[in-house]
């Protein structure tokens, strides 16, 4: 991504790749091609729009996730600044592209350059989320757990020896149906 006012400011945002996982790291280099306007800061933004609607009626909805400031003074020219973002402490949701094209959710990586007359500048590139596999095996194994039929059958063979339990006991009493259907058995 480039970063420019002609003759004025030249700059080159490089990152490693444009997908990133949920719990990635954003890794790149910001490098300094022209500058002749004195800079106070710099910073980069993680931006999330949500569109609602479709077409006339669409809503559009922005929230600045996390800001990180990367440079505070002036740069000179052939400088370069690593980054290194983390996106696990961020509450971050995957990326959504028209949902039944209703519904769409888009992450943005924005530089914002500030001079000392407060005038901002910045460039923003779009960047996908995703949710990984080892992700959605967690949370199935999180869920909770229906019994099966296989389980309900060992569920009810546990119950069983329970009841006949009972049964002997309401015979040795002689009371209850229980008891009378003993009886009967024991005088044939």
């Amino acid at each position: 991504m480039e970063v420019g006012i002609e003759d004025c400011l030249h700059i080159e945002f490089e990152y490693d790749r444009a997908k990133y996982h949920l719990k990635d790291c954003v890794v790149g280099k910001i490098y300094f091609l022209l500058v002749r306007i004195k800079l106070k800061h710099m910073e980069l933004e993680i931006r999330r729009r949500e569109t609602t609607g479709a077409g006339t009626s669409a809503h559009n909805e922005s929230e600045t996730i996390a800001k990180y400031e990367i440079m505070d003074g002036a740069p000179v020219r052939g400088e370069s600044i690593p980054i290194r973002l983390y996106l696990s402490p961020y509450d971050l949701t995957p990326t959504y592209n028209a949902v039944h094209n209703k519904f769409s959710v888009k992450y943005f990586l924005n530089l914002v350059l500030v001079d000392e007359e407060d005038r901002r500048y910045f460039k923003q590139q779009e960047i996908t989320l995703y949710r990984g596999a080892d992700d959605v095996i967690a949370a199935a194994a999180a869920a909770p757990r229906r019994m099966s039929n296989s389980g309900a059958a060992a569920a009810a063979a546990a119950a069983a020896p329970a009841k006949d339990k009972e049964e002997e006991k309401a015979a040795a009493d002689g009371s209850g149906a229980a008891g009378e259907a003993a009886a009967a058995k024991a005088e044939a």
